[in-house]
């Protein structure tokens, strides 16, 4: 492996510019993501790619420093470049051959195979390396990473340990291309010796049979296995073929032994890193295909003031895209001294869904990705919690309300200044009376602690509870308030209005029940 102090030194890495450890992740903080249909989004995103392990992690693992997200949205922004997507994930296909070929040769008993396999691979990486090299010349780019990272490909490509290898690589290809051997099978005899000019006689006798043929006719050829492990046959005449060409072979053993690690730390990590930005933007490309939009948002570890314009729920998205569904969008707002929305209106009209996107649009924030919408201005949380209605578990002996008191109380105990809180239908399992009781006992909490909040609930009483709190609603039809429109927007909360539409609609009202009575 060519010396990597110098090389390295000068390019930090995709993730952030002053290179970081991992940090450790929060168990307690990952429980929100079944909640907000996250694990969904995260696992389609990752994939089988090589480095799903990486990208899972970098998707959970939220980050408070504005200047790392920025180096982030910068990345993205280049790879939007459609041609420069391409040459990475090109270069990214061919370092999974390269890695293929290396877990490959473990298998291989022969070593003169796994010499054979070992050269491939490095031709594999140095025609890679050369091609991400050209992409790079080309593309407009302008991001701090990329820029570096073609800074230090220009230097790689031009240093000796690299020209060394590509010559080295090429010659000991050419070297091999030049070997051409016979083998004569007589019953169990096999014999190897260097071809001479003999006849191929395999072309003479297509050519002789060729007058026979008519029309399509059965293929009798054997069909050999494709998997890269060979018999003992095989292994005993590459042994021979071996003797035979020992200078060639010798030479192969050398370069094996002088370019044991070819690969690169600063190549490889570019590797592993870049699938990141690919993969997120491979999964949202269909979507934006489909008409909807995706921004950088403008992100900050301070202030409360949020809003988010033409924004969706990513993981709903994606599967009414997939089946020609339509995705209908939300704004929202909040500003000083509003932290909380209390989100009301007619059951499956799209409250569960805001509370979602409003969860994901924070978490994908603050991991450093474009999210959902034309414009947003968004907080970067320490703690995401949620609080989501469940189906009660026979095998647990606590009630259905003595588990959302328990669960919201561990969440609230939890929950610092900087955290958000996503309450979904709490307190159902009561009466009215007692269920308002508790959820202002909860919204004084909430304020108390100041944390940005979204509570679904079928109380409009809490829409009103004081400066901070915002009424939201998602809406029906005009004239039609069986249909909902899946809207939730800023407005009082009259949930009773919207029964009473419902009502006179289907002819359900007090007077038309008591007029049918009554006759």
């Amino acid at each position: 492996m060519a010396p990597q102090g110098t090389q390295t030194a000068r390019y930090a890495g995709l993730l952030s510019e002053m290179a970081p450890g991992p940090d450790p992740v929060d168990d307690r903080d990952l429980e929100f993501l079944a909640d907000l249909r996250l694990d969904q989004v995260i696992a389609a995103v990752a994939g089988q790619r090589d480095e799903r392990d990486l990208i899972v992690g970098l998707l959970h693992r939220r980050v408070r420093d504005i200047g790392t997200l920025e180096y982030r949205h910068e990345v993205f922004a280049d790879l939007e470049d459609r041609r420069l997507a391409q040459v990475t994930a090109a270069f990214c296909g061919q370092m999974s051959q390269v890695r293929a070929h290396l877990r490959q040769m473990s298998a291989m008993r022969s070593r003169h195979q796994r010499g054979g396999w070992f050269l491939d691979a490095a031709a594999i990486y140095c025609d890679a390396v050369r091609s991400l090299a050209a992409g790079l010349d080309e593309a407009p780019l302008a991001s701090r990473a990329l820029r570096a990272f073609r800074g230090f490909l220009a230097g790689y490509l031009g240093s000796a340990e690299f020209a060394e290898l590509a010559r080295d690589t090429a010659d000991r290809k050419t070297d091999l291309a030049q070997v051409a051997y016979l083998v004569r099978i007589k019953g169990p005899r096999v014999e190897v010796s260097k071809y001479d000019g003999e006849p191929d006689y395999s072309a003479e006798i297509e050519e002789t049979f060729e007058r026979f043929r008519q029309g399509a006719v059965k293929d009798y050829q054997v069909s050999y296995r494709t998997w890269p492990t060979m018999n003992h046959v095989g292994e005993r005449i590459l042994d021979l073929v071996a003797r035979l060409f020992s200078d060639e072979f010798g030479a192969l053993a050398d370069y094996c032994d002088r370019h044991a690690e070819f690969v690169d730390l600063a190549v490889a990590r570019f590797d592993r890193e870049v699938q990141f930005y690919l993969a997120y933007l491979e999964y949202i490309r269909p979507l934006r295909s489909a008409g909807l939009s995706f921004c950088m948002p403008d992100v900050s570890a301070r202030s409360k003031e949020i809003s988010a314009h033409d924004t969706f729920d990513l993981a709903l998205a994606a599967r009414l895209v997939a089946t020609g569904g339509t995705v209908v969008t939300n704004d929202f707002e909040l500003r000083d001294p509003e932290r909380v929305i209390v989100v009301t209106g007619p059951n499956q009209g799209g409250k569960t869904t805001f509370a979602r996107m409003f969860g994901q649009l924070h978490h994908l924030a603050a991991v450093g990705c474009p999210v959902p919408g034309s414009a947003a201005r968004l907080f970067l949380p320490d703690l995401i919690f949620t609080h989501f209605e469940r189906e009660e578990d026979i095998a647990d002996l606590t009630g259905k309300l003595e588990d959302d008191l328990l669960r919201i109380a561990k969440a609230l105990q939890a929950a610092t200044g900087d955290s958000i809180v996503i309450m979904n239908e709490i307190f159902t399992s009561t009466t009215v009376g007692d269920a308002l009781f508790l959820g202002r006992k909860v919204l004084t909490k909430v304020v108390e602690l100041d944390l940005l909040c979204v509570y679904v609930t079928f109380l409009d009483e809490l829409a009103s509870f004081g400066s901070t709190v915002v009424s939201m609603a998602s809406t029906v039809a005009p004239g039609d308030p069986a249909s909902r429109t899946y809207k939730v927007v800023r407005k009082p909360a009259d949930g009773l209005a919207y029964a009473l539409a419902i009502a006179r609609k289907n002819r359900v009202t007090y007077e038309e029940l008591r007029q049918r009575v009554t006759r």
